[in-house]
This record gives structure tokens, C-alpha cells and sequence, in this order.
């Protein structure tokens, strides 16, 4: 009799429930021959909080302070009885983070993931970078329009392309190397549609084409093997280079500047006129005695996911003596 009595006495205190103001709702479960276990119910509400519990664990206290024969309430609060999906799930609602917080929550995490990584694990990831811009060249600090030349080019339509292998090598937290290496093309478009290039043993010429067709479009094309090894000062630590077809996002500012070196590979002049109706183009491919070295200095920069440079030529564009002094440079966006 004194064990049901002690029993009720655990099972209600656990429950927190009173009994001063009515009347309780019980249920009488027989244990063995002379024992039972008593559940009072005040407040219907306390029932869904009863569907939670893990009985299991109350049980256990409850017999562990009956065999020492102790009738008093139990030390741990009911609330010690939740099972624990319970307790994650109001911890989750305690909270509640507006969606720029949780984006924000999970960027920092994201961040100090790839920084705990990058720190511990120095490595090389590849990319493949395209560069896309336009391109120019100055003769003695100035454009050459300016003295109304007839090798001076259009800006629009005067295309650098570059098709690069690039490594990203961190060296620390914040620094690493972009170095490695593709092929790259300036196209000059010249200003005057009549201009014509051509060459002898004395040097390279432009000269207005005397021919009576209606021209198009007069250019000078050169292409180059470039390698190129750029230090790169990121604020953001990012272990993979950000891009738009990386796959990887960052919202870090990152900047750099190195040195590059080009062979040239090939080179030509295209012109394109109409002649009885008929639209032509014509190309010569030839030296033109253009160097074929050429080596300068890349400044590149960016912010998320796009990159933009700056590569200005530190050598004449065609060998000293034989053509017009002039320093090529380009500038774009790096997909």
C-alpha cells in the first residue's frame, strides 16, 4: 500500500499537476499483485504535453528512489522528461532569424569553413578564364588619332580575346598566386576603312588603298602563347577562384598585379570591301616585323563573381626601327 501511495505521490509531482481547485481525472494502472501506478489529470491540455515524455527514463528514477525506500518528489523538473526531438524542435522555434540573417548565418559559416580548410590544407585548383575586352596602343604616352595617323584604331570593334588555363595557388589566409598560361589575340581595327599594310626590307607601312572598291573594315591581327603569374591579395579567403561558371560565389574584394610574357604565333591583316556587288575579305598573313616577344604588366581586380584587367605592354609593338613606337595595352572582364 505505502509503494501505490509513494508511486501517485512521484508520477504527480513530475506532471506538476494540481489538485486544490477540482476534481482530476485518473487512470489506474496495476503493477504486479499489490502495486499500482496512478496518473490524476487536472488540465486536458497537460495531456499532449504527456505524449512526450520518455517514460522510459522517468521509470527508472522513480524505482531507482523507491528501492531506497524515498517517497519525496523527484530532483529533475517534468520538462527533463521531453523526449529530445522535443526539445531540439523549441529550441529551433526560440529561433527565429529573418532570411538575410539566416543567408548572412550561413555565408560567415561558409566563409570560415573554406578558411579553416585553406588554412590547413594549401592546395592548386584550376580554372578556365576568358578574357574579353578591348584594346589600344599609345605612341609616345598618346593615341595616335590624335595626330590623325592612319594606324589609329576604333575602340568599338577592336576586340583582346584571351583563352587561359589558370592556377590559384594560396600560399596564406589571404594570398595567393594566379599563374599559368593560353592564347591571346589583339585585333586593331583601323579608323580609316581604306588603310593598308604593307611592308619591305626598310620597315612596315599603312598606307590609304588606292584601289576603287567601297571598304569595310581594315585590321591588323596578332596572336601570342602568353604565361602570365599574378599575386592576388583576396579579403575574403576564398580557397577556389569565384566565377560565373565555377560554380563557386564569394562577396570578398580581391586585387593583384604581376608580370605576363607573350610569343608570337601569328599575325595578319584583313580587309574587307565590295567589289561588282560581291562582299570580299582579304587577309596577308606576314611578320610585318612585329616583335615576337612581348612581356608587361597585369593589374586585375574584382568583387563576387567578376574580374576585370588591365594588361599594358611594356615593349614596342613592332621592332625598333622598322614601324611606328608603339606600347599595346588591353582592358575587360574576366568570365
Amino acid at each position: 500500500m505505502k509503494k501505490s501511495i509513494a508511486f501517485a505521490g512521484l508520477i504527480m509531482s513530475c506532471l506538476n499537476l494540481s489538485f486544490a481547485q477540482k476534481k482530476a481525472d485518473t487512470v489506474v494502472i496495476k503493477v504486479g499483485e499489490g502495486s499500482k501506478v496512478i496518473f490524476a489529470i487536472q488540465d486536458k491540455k497537460d495531456l499532449e504535453t504527456l505524449k512526450h515524455y520518455n517514460f522510459q527514463s522517468l521509470m527508472d528514477d522513480m524505482i531507482q528512489k523507491l528501492d531506497k525506500r524515498d517517497s519525496s518528489a523527484l530532483e529533475k523538473p517534468p520538462s527533463a522528461y521531453l523526449k529530445d526531438t522535443v526539445k531540439e524542435a523549441d529550441h529551433t522555434n526560440e529561433q527565429t532569424y529573418s532570411s538575410h540573417e539566416r543567408e548572412e548565418t550561413r555565408e560567415r559559416e561558409s566563409e570560415n569553413e573554406s578558411r579553416n580548410y585553406t588554412w590547413h590544407r594549401k592546395r592548386t585548383y584550376s580554372t578556365f578564364n576568358i578574357d574579353l575586352g578591348t584594346n589600344n596602343y599609345l605612341s609616345d604616352g598618346k593615341f595616335p588619332d590624335q595626330s590623325n595617323s592612319l594606324y589609329s584604331v576604333r575602340p568599338w570593334g577592336s576586340w583582346y580575346v584571351a583563352l587561359n588555363s589558370i592556377q590559384r595557388t594560396r600560399i596564406s589566409n589571404k594570398f595567393f598566386f594566379e599563374w599559368g598560361g593560353g592564347v591571346s589575340w589583339y585585333n586593331f581595327k583601323f579608323q580609316n576603312d581604306r588603310t593598308q599594310i604593307s611592308k619591305d626590307d626598310n620597315g612596315v607601312y599603312f598606307n590609304l588603298d588606292s584601289r576603287d572598291y567601297s571598304f569595310e573594315k581594315s585590321k591588323l591581327t596578332v596572336a601570342y602563347l602568353t604565361v602570365s603569374a599574378v599575386p592576388v591579395l583576396d579579403f575574403g579567403s576564398n580557397s577556389r577562384k569565384p566565377g560565373f561558371f565555377s560554380g563557386h560565389h564569394s562577396r570578398s574584394f580581391r586585387i593583384g598585379a604581376g608580370p605576363y610574357l607573350g610569343y608570337r604565333i601569328d599575325s595578319y591583316s584583313k580587309q574587307k570591301y565590295e567589289k561588282d556587288g560581291d562582299t570580299r575579305k582579304e587577309y596577308h598573313h606576314d611578320s610585318y616585323y612585329i616583335n615576337n616577344i612581348r612581356y608587361g604588366l597585369r593589374l586585375q581586380f574584382g568583387f563576387r563573381e567578376t574580374d576585370f584587367f588591365f594588361n599594358y605592354d611594356m615593349n614596342d609593338l613592332f621592332v625598333a626601327g622598322k614601324g611606328p613606337q608603339l606600347n599595346a595595352f588591353s582592358f575587360g572582364v574576366t568570365f
